[in-house]
């Protein structure tokens, strides 16, 4: 909503965390929060790895993280590195070989628990093989796979053992003085993630990433994640994110940025606010709707776009968009540029002449930002 005021009401105070790179990207401290994906391609599919990538970074993934399970796939990494947009995060478990080898091939960051793999000895190699190669990590302390003492202790995957463990992988990092880290505590569980996560950001400074893990298909993981990714969005928890679905990842990164969107804590694309129709509704609000979304997926600057069947709340939702359509009467409704009503269009016409007004404010927008810019300089 490029011609709204900020109301303070809206605002979010973000918890204070020291601030990481992960390759180009920093996380932690006043950086936006970037929105991650995971490749689900075999890692030794070169040109298969690199496609997928490629289509999570054009959805706006900041970082795509690409599993490692063996020597193969950390030679095929250096290939992918290379060729990627963004930032690449390899992802090791229990061989610290494996840490050396992504380091050494370009990785970004190394998504790794210090507990699991292996003696100190290892660890320090691995830590080692980071600081050489400038590779950040990321402990991923996850509720299903806690250590075997901590079960012991507590009896069962809780917040207290998501934390503790987590402090005592920092511990191990810290005390071979390394910093270049962040850490997530996920589960599958909304409501163990949601309190392991408000335990860490109370415990620990270091930045958060976020994410409930394994959280289901499309539709029924985007409501896990958006109940429990946005409740910690919105009390200042989180500096990075992934939404993990069973589905293309290029979704993944779709709800990332519907989540951040949805409480205003990034901006990328049109922001389409649309009623669920109904019998009064002008012209076929769903279909419309669907036509719109693919037709504008490549606009990637922030705007907003109301597209409401009738008058009962249109022109309101319309004073609050960049660009709006309500639906009327006799096959026409009424277009809305920058709050304010500006001309009729029909039915029939309407989609491509939203897709002209939208390609147009956006074109604006972009020109705008770019004075901006050269002014500053």
């Amino acid at each position: 909503m490029s011609h709204n005021p900020i109301r303070p009401w809206r605002s979010i105070e973000r918890r204070k965390s020291r601030q990481i790179m992960v390759g180009n990207v920093p996380v932690g401290g006043d950086a936006p929060i970037s929105v991650q994906t995971m490749t689900n391609t075999v890692t030794t599919d070169i040109r298969g790895t690199i496609e997928q990538v490629q289509r999570a970074a054009e959805a706006g993934a900041d970082i795509v993280r690409v599993s490692v399970p063996d020597e193969a796939s950390s030679k095929a990494l250096k290939e992918i590195v290379r060729e990627s947009p963004v930032p690449i995060v390899a992802d090791i478990h229990f061989h610290y070989k494996r840490g050396i080898e992504s380091a050494i091939a370009g990785a970004a960051c190394l998504r790794i628990n210090p507990g699991n793999i292996g003696s100190p000895e290892r660890v320090r190699e691995v830590i080692a093989a980071a600081r050489d190669n400038g590779c950040s990590m990321r402990i991923g302390v996850n509720g299903g796979s806690l250590e075997k003492h901590l079960l012991e202790k507590y009896g069962e995957p809780c917040p207290e053992a998501m934390v503790e463990s987590a402090l005592d992988h920092i511990r191990i990092l810290e005390d071979n003085d390394f910093h270049e880290f962040k850490i997530s505590v996920k589960a599958s569980d909304v409501f163990l993630s949601a309190a392991a996560y408000m335990g860490l950001a109370e415990a620990t400074d270091k930045p958060i990433h976020l994410g409930i893990t394994e959280a289901g298909g499309l539709t029924s993981g985007t409501i896990k994640s958006a109940i429990g990714l946005g409740q910690l969005l919105w009390m200042g928890i989180g500096d990075t994110l992934r939404v993990s679905l069973s589905a293309d990842p290029v979704e993944e990164v779709k709800v990332g940025y519907e989540i951040l969107k949805s409480l205003g804590l990034r901006h990328r694309g049109v922001n389409i606010i649309s009623c669920p129709s109904c019998a009064r509704q002008g012209f076929d609000v769903i279909k419309t709707v669907e036509a719109l979304e693919q037709r504008l997926e490549h606009i990637k600057t922030p705007m907003s776009l109301s597209i409401i069947g009738c008058v009962v709340n249109g022109p309101g939702e319309a004073l609050m968009t960049d660009v709006g359509f309500t639906g009327g009467g006799a096959g026409s409704g009424m277009v809305y540029l920058a709050g304010k009503a500006s001309h009729k269009m029909s039915n029939d016409q309407m989609i491509e002449h939203i897709v002209e007004e939208v390609e147009k404010k956006a074109a604006q927008i972009d020109a705008a930002e770019a004075a901006k810019a050269r002014a500053a300089e």
